[in-house]
């Protein structure tokens, strides 16, 4: 993990202050929350590819908890620890494709798309849970892990591709500026 420092702390803020203003440009917002935006997450990426994971992990939950400020929906103290600083938290997951394979090329676009899935994978993971847990009734007659699935896939399947889709545009320029 890298040292804290000021250069650190302030991309966090700039990569905080840049989600915010890009959550809210929707391009889908789901009927009980949720929304494809554009690329809302992609800064949060970003800082956890250059810093780590763990640096990763803290900006995205700080992230996650001015989203519920600016956005709130409560229903329980645990939900509101998984919608919030757990899966926007783990996004940092994504600092694991940081890994630098300067010899071939193929490698690190697969670390860094690896890294992209690990992150949205993991905010997946924690909202399905939150919502096999606290919103079952809205599964209705649907197997509720299935249906906890299927609901959050709408907005995060697309909010993965286009993750992907810009950051491996953007990467080859990108790196260059990035100094490990």
């Amino acid at each position: 993990m890298k040292k804290w420092n000021i250069q650190m702390l302030a991309e966090g803020g700039i990569m905080i202050a840049l989600s915010v203003v890009l959550s809210y440009i929707k391009i889908y917002t789901a009927p009980n929350g949720g929304s494809v935006t554009a690329g809302s997450m992609i800064p949060i990426l970003l800082f956890a590819i250059k810093w780590g994971v763990g640096p990763g992990v803290l900006v995205g939950a700080t992230y996650g908890i001015l989203d519920f400020i600016l956005k709130p929906y409560f229903y329980h103290p645990i939900q509101f620890l998984l919608d919030y600083p757990i899966a926007f938290g783990l996004l940092g997951l994504a600092g694991i494709g940081s890994k630098k394979n300067e010899n071939n090329k193929y490698k690190e676009y697969f670390s860094l798309i690896l890294g992209i899935v690990l992150g949205i994978g993991g905010r997946m993971v924690s909202h399905v849970l939150s919502g096999v847990i606290f919103f079952s009734e809205n599964a209705g007659d649907l197997n509720t892990w299935r249906y906890s699935i299927e609901y959050n896939a709408t907005y995060l399947v697309p909010e993965l591709i286009i993750s992907i889709a810009v950051l491996v545009f953007i990467w080859k320029p990108l790196k260059r500026v990035i100094k490990k």
